[in-house]
């Protein structure tokens, strides 16, 4: 005689799979066919660009996932695009030095300007695309402009209350230890060929990049260390108190230095300054061509581009800065002439190589 219990389990049992292929009939379950997490975004960027709540934003507005990867170097962001232990990225955001090698790399994938309507939000300088070095080849387009910043001098107003007039104030005994330094071979050979008066700062030959390298090793006297990230050197500044700092991300560090409590000047030298202007690109990996271009020209929406502003101190292309630097003297960064080799020398220049051995 079977008990209740018994028949209970019995009729479960074989009731089982027919109630499996009714729940995989009607699309209900685990089974069911997830669109979102289908539909993933992989983005390589630098800090501030992409931030949670904008990403959460257009996670919602698509139906799909976006995975940040944030970089705080040139270099990094290369390495990271020829990773082996990472999916391949979609979009990236890099200066247009940068995008050219992406490009001429084969690496980066042409724009649809016809997917990317905000573009006509931006100011004329920036939808003038041929004009921008870098930006298009062939009549492409593979790169669109989103922000940019000078990479002037920050000092600090109590020690230095004259705003110096030349990035050689950097290698002045009198702020020994108190400089800071942006850890790149890219800009450090760059700016120091520019402060040198070297006439083509990023074609700098045997013997320039010979004088360059010296000087660099030179600045190590006055370093109180290098730094990476924008939120990395505002605490170094505050921390221990630096003069000086070659500002790498411009008005960006100087947001964030006065938001610390720091009374910092920032000043374009007299023999110019490097600037920068990142731009968006899809790349040739993109696994969802119209998912990576909705991401550029969600990034063109005014409230987003807005946010570079209000929370970085960047500029954005869509509106004029509110304090112009039309008189300064800003030299936008291109290709140099052997990027392995500065970096190599950088290698040594940081790990602390002799003068002598250059």
């Amino acid at each position: 005689m079977i008990g209740a219990a018994a028949l209970g389990s019995a009729i479960l049992s074989g009731l089982l799979p027919f109630l499996i292929a009714l729940v995989l009939c009607t699309g209900f379950g685990a089974t069911t066919p997830a669109v979102a997490a289908d539909k993933v975004l992989r983005v390589l960027a630098w800090p501030g660009y992409a931030d949670p709540d904008v990403v959460k934003e257009f996670e919602a507005r698509y139906d799909a996932k976006v995975e940040v990867t944030l970089v705080d170097s040139d270099e990094a962001l290369w390495a990271q695009v020829h990773s082996k232990d990472t999916p391949p990225f979609d979009v990236l955001a890099a200066n247009t030095a940068e995008i050219r090698r992406y490009a001429e790399a084969n690496l980066l994938a042409p724009l649809d300007l016809a997917s990317l309507p905000n573009t006509k939000k931006q100011l004329p300088r920036f939808r003038a695309l041929g004009s921008i070095d870098g930006l298009t080849s062939a009549g492409k387009v593979y790169a669109i402009p989103f922000t940019y910043s000078s990479m002037g001098l920050i000092y600090d107003r109590r020690q230095i209350p004259v705003a110096p007039r030349s990035m050689l104030e950097l290698w002045n005994p009198r702020y020994r230890g108190k400089v800071l330094d942006f850890n790149s071979a890219q800009h450090n050979f760059s700016f120091t060929a520019l402060a040198l008066g070297y006439p083509h700062p990023f074609q700098l030959d045997a013997a320039q990049m010979r004088a360059v390298a010296h000087k660099l090793v030179d600045l190590r006297r006055n370093l109180l260390t290098y730094y990476t990230l924008p939120e990395e050197a505002t605490a170094f500044f505050i921390q221990h108190k630096a003069a000086l700092m070659f500002g790498n991300y411009g008005t960006q560090q100087v947001e964030l230095l006065r938001r610390a409590g720091a009374d910092v000047g920032y000043v374009i030298p007299d023999e110019g300054a490097l600037a920068w202007l990142d731009c968006w690109s899809m790349t040739r990996a993109a696994s969802d061509k119209p998912l990576a271009l909705a991401w550029i020209n969600y990034m063109l929406e005014p409230a987003v581009s807005a946010l570079l502003t209000q929370r970085q101190g960047l500029a954005n292309t869509l509106t004029e800065p509110a304090e112009g630097s039309a008189n300064a003297h800003i030299v936008w960064i291109g290709p140099v002439e052997d990027i392995d080799r500065r970096e190599k020398l950088w290698v040594r220049i940081v790990s602390g190589d002799r003068s002598e051995r250059f």
